[in-house]
């Protein structure tokens, strides 16, 4: 950390360090030393409390601030947690207290100390960056410069604006020009500040021949010029990008400075690739924003300074002008805005800025040359050398296919395959972005939606590096993790196709096309009352595919199972997630369908077997009560009397017959006991039908898990040893009888061979015959 010494007269400007030194060393440290030390958590303040009237000390209130700042970490993630901001992030964070000092002195010397802050950064900067000459306009908001330019401009074309007002610009409305690829929300948030309708801005194409597709169309921006001249407009200003908000893609700036010298139009250029004028090697795309009217800087991100001010550096040579317009100002508190970046700048010196630049040029510069070698990773930004952004994406060519197919990329059908792999690659590049966002935090790559290519995963450095610590270790982890991944990406997407086709030609399953999926793929269960018209949730169909995740999660394959909603509608389905190895996809999907048929069915059955129950006992009440009448016939009554009826039971007994009835759930009926009653064992009733089985019957190796597919050799031996065997199966059929009991014989030699004569077996079948008749006979008698 810095010291302070007793060179300092100022007392206030040494406590005032001291306090930001103690300040920041209290707010840094994490709470759960309190917590170790105290034995409890600290007690949340987000609840609002009346403001004490003895007041609190500097201690007690930074506690304060600190527990609001890390009272919910535990809940939030790794991602959200403050960094810590090192040495030059306490000087940054000394200019605000210092500022707020300096304002109190008097008019005189905070005059000459505001404008010697203000002169030194501006040279400083001009310097560093390479645009001589220039005025800075210093900004919270890093789009405010723009809009201040544009107040400039307005003012400078327009000679009769500040009397007459928005009269000139009806009469000759006024255009700014922005690419298709700028911020998004730059043009409506200009509107909104200068008082402009939306008509006043032009979107102007990117490239879609020749060149990079994200890089302005020159030759169709000059085209709008010509149009917006002959209508009566006033083409005002171009915003021109030296590294896209996305992809870091350069403008042509050198051509659009001719076009714009041309035609009277204010260029200003905005982009991360600005941070390159600093480098002793610039590329000729970005060393022609030296050359523009002005330009928009955040050295805050680059160098990973918190709290520390935009700035926009102009060229303009009339001053009333640029106070009208708000770029300057006499207020000495708006000049403070530098004093921040002013300190940081001295404590970083030339070397230490340089340094920091180049360093994460070179993890860009790494991180591409590693991407180049792996398979199935594309760069976008491979025609800049020193651009300070990677963009990258995986994808896989779909088969080859016929020339005139590859043509007639319009058609239905190649639109169509185009399209499912566009949305498979997706889905897929947003799956990794998220892995190695969570595996290589140190990187702070970003996922993005781009319009022409898809999902990519961006690597930024300049805007990160300084924060996060990123070192070139950091790039290679981040490239063996993309190779680790790649087998994952490469098999689950063959395997999508195949097991459309699978759940297509299976009857009761559907598939689902769900393109933010990114594993092998969705199916829902058709069951007998589901309504395919409906998008409503499905009871029924949600207990059966509850129950079917269930079943496959109880497998223990290496497969991923989930259910959720489906894709546009509210009903129930399975997702299927990634396959790292070769999956069995037909035992897959008909392990599924079997298994939803299975709980249905059983579904169905306990359904069917309660209304069944309840007729039954019905019917067993009405029985029982016939037969309790029947017998109180056949007895009479005086039997049912109980002295009189004990008498008449001893003297004659009567010879009833145990009559009572069972309820067989396989026939859903009831039955008479005595069987049961009379040979004293249960009646089998009728045989139940076979319970299907919930997998497909499949040898597997040992150790082998489920829908994996057998090895070669296996299959090999397997195969060849099922052959044998129906072979010998085959011979043995083919023996004559003779030589078949002959074989008998010899394989089993020491029992005799019972069945081979015939009369033997007639003899013993009756054998058997009047041993059953004499047990029944034994029976009849005891009974």
């Amino acid at each position: 950390m810095y010291t302070y010494g007793t060179t300092i007269a100022d007392p206030t400007l040494a406590e005032m360090g001291k306090n930001l030194k103690e300040a920041m060393r209290m707010l840094e440290n994490s709470p759960r030393r309190i917590e170790e030390e105290s034995g409890k958590k600290p007690v949340p303040e987000d609840i609002p409390g009346p403001l004490q009237g003895s007041g609190q000390d500097m201690v007690s209130i930074l506690q304060l601030v600190q527990n609001l700042m890390h009272g919910d970490e535990d809940e939030e993630p790794q991602s959200t947690r403050i960094q810590n901001i090192g040495e030059q992030g306490h000087m940054a964070l000394l200019g605000h207290s210092l500022g707020a000092y300096i304002s109190t002195l008097d008019k005189e010397k905070l005059r000459k100390l505001t404008t010697r802050i203000l002169s030194d950064t501006t040279l400083w900067l001009c310097r560093i960056f390479r645009y001589e000459n220039g005025c800075a306009y210093f900004h919270e908001k890093e789009r405010e410069g723009l809009a201040k330019i544009c107040r400039l401009a307005i003012h400078s074309r327009y000679e009769d604006f500040v009397v007459d007002g928005f009269n000139v610009l009806y009469n000759k409305k006024p255009i700014i020009y922005l690419s298709a690829a700028a911020r998004p929300g730059l043009g409506p948030y200009l509107c909104n500040q200068l008082g402009l309708p939306f008509p006043c801005l032009c979107r102007v194409p990117c490239n879609t021949m020749f060149g990079s597709q994200h890089q302005m169309d020159v030759a169709f921006l000059e085209k709008l010029i010509k149009d917006d001249v002959e209508r009566g407009r006033l083409p005002l200003l171009l915003v021109a990008n030296a590294g896209t908000a996305a992809v870091g893609h350069t403008d042509k700036i050198g051509r659009l400075k001719e076009l714009c010298e041309q035609y009277g139009i204010w260029l200003h250029v905005e982009g991360v690739n600005l941070a390159t004028l600093a480098l002793g090697y610039v590329s000729s795309s970005v060393l022609a924003a030296t050359k523009c009217d002005s330009m928009t800087l955040t050295p805050g991100l680059w160098l990973g300074l918190p709290a520390v001010p935009a700035v926009t550096l102009y060229k303009h040579d009339d001053p009333a002008l640029t106070l009208i317009a708000g770029l300057t100002s006499n207020k000495p508190a708006d000049k403070l805005r530098a004093l921040p970046l002013w300190l940081s700048l001295q404590y970083l010196g030339l070397d230490g800025i340089v340094g920091r630049i180049k360093h994460a040029c070179q993890l860009s510069q790494r991180l591409q040359e590693s991407l180049k070698k792996v398979d199935h990773i594309k760069i976008l930004v491979e025609d800049e050398l020193s651009s300070p952004v990677v963009v990258f994406r995986f994808f896989q060519e779909l088969p080859t296919l016929d020339p005139a197919f590859k043509v007639a990329a319009v058609s239905n059908i190649a639109a169509a395959a185009v399209g499912r792999e566009r949305h498979s690659c997706d889905a897929l590049n947003r799956w990794l972005g998220e892995q190695l966002k969570q595996l290589v935090p140190q990187c702070g790559l970003t996922v993005m939606d781009l319009d022409i290519d898809g999902t990519c995963v961006r690597f930024s450095p300049l805007m990160t590096a300084e924060a996060l610590g990123t070192r070139g270790e950091d790039v290679d982890q981040l490239i063996t993790c993309i190779q680790s991944k790649l087998p994952v990406l490469t098999c689950t997407l063959q395997l999508r196709e195949e097991f459309k086709k699978e759940v297509e030609g299976t009857a009761g399953l559907l598939y689902v096309d769900d393109p933010n999926w990114p594993g092998i793929g969705v199916v829902r269960y058709e069951h007998a009352n589901d309504d395919n018209t409906s998008l409503q949730s499905d009871p029924e169909g949600e207990k059966i595919h509850t129950g079917l995740l269930k079943k496959l999660n109880e497998l223990e394959s290496d497969l991923t199972f989930k259910m959720g909603p489906e894709y546009k509608s509210m009903k129930s389905c399975i997702y299927i997630g990634m396959a790292s190895d070769d999956v069995d996809v037909s035992e897959l999907v008909e392990t599924i369908a079997i298994t939803a048929r299975e709980i249905e069915e059983n579904s169905r059955l306990l359904e069917n077997m309660t209304e069944v129950v309840r007729k039954g006992i019905q019917e067993a009440q009405v029985q029982l009560q016939k037969a309790n009448e029947e017998r109180l016939l056949e007895e009479g009554v005086l039997r049912q009397i109980p002295v009189v009826g004990s008498v008449l039971n001893w003297f004659s007994p009567v010879q009833a017959s145990q009559k009572g009835r069972s309820f067989n759930l396989t026939a859903g009926s009831l039955e008479s006991t005595e069987y049961t009653y009379v040979y004293k064992v249960q009646g089998t009733g009728v045989t139940p039908p076979p319970t299907p089985s919930g997998t497909r019957s499949k040898q597997r190796l040992p150790g082998q898990k489920p829908f994996k597919r057998s090895l070669r050799s296996s299959d090999a031996v397997s195969e060849t040893s099922s052959v044998s065997h129906i072979e010998d199966l085959e011979k043995v059929e083919q023996l004559p009888s003779g030589l078949e009991h002959d074989n008998l014989e010899a394989q089993c030699p020491e029992q005799p061979c019972r069945a081979a004569d015939p009369v033997a077996r007639q003899t013993e079948a009756l054998q058997d015959e009047e041993d059953d008749h004499s047990q029944v006979e034994e029976l009849e008698r005891l009974r």
